[in-house]
């Protein structure tokens, strides 16, 4: 596990967060694939926002699983909250607001879900 820090275009949000880069995952549900995601998961327990909790606005969609957060000011999700399957609460991360990140690169590797038939 690797600490990073990521946010928002605006830099409004930020977050720092612990997790590896070595699953990444795709998907082509409705909404990532029109926003190109790239995502990892970590443990909500190490993701820390450390900035712009007031700037955050929530879309829910489908099962309403998932709480896409993303800046009301200039709209990037740069995480999103869930929980796995068990119930473990997770913080998905999109790669491509990462600092010091190449998400192309990482995004070669990447596991792709299919989401559009889930």
């Amino acid at each position: 596990m690797t600490r990073y820090t990521g946010g928002c275009q605006c830099g409004a949000v930020r977050y720092e967060v612990e997790a590896s880069l070595d699953k990444p995952i795709t998907c082509n549900c409705s909404r990532c694939q029109k926003m190109g995601s790239v995502l990892v998961f970590a443990p909500r327990k190490d993701f820390r926002l450390l900035s712009g909790a007031d700037k955050l606005t929530e879309y829910l969609f489908n099962r309403k699983q998932i709480r896409h957060l993303f800046c009301a000011t200039c709209g990037i999700e740069s995480f999103a909250y869930g929980a796995m399957p068990d119930g473990t609460e997770i913080a998905a991360i999109n790669v491509n607001c990462l600092d010091g990140v190449e998400p192309r690169e990482i995004a070669k590797g990447a596991f792709h879900h299919d989401g559009r038939s889930a």
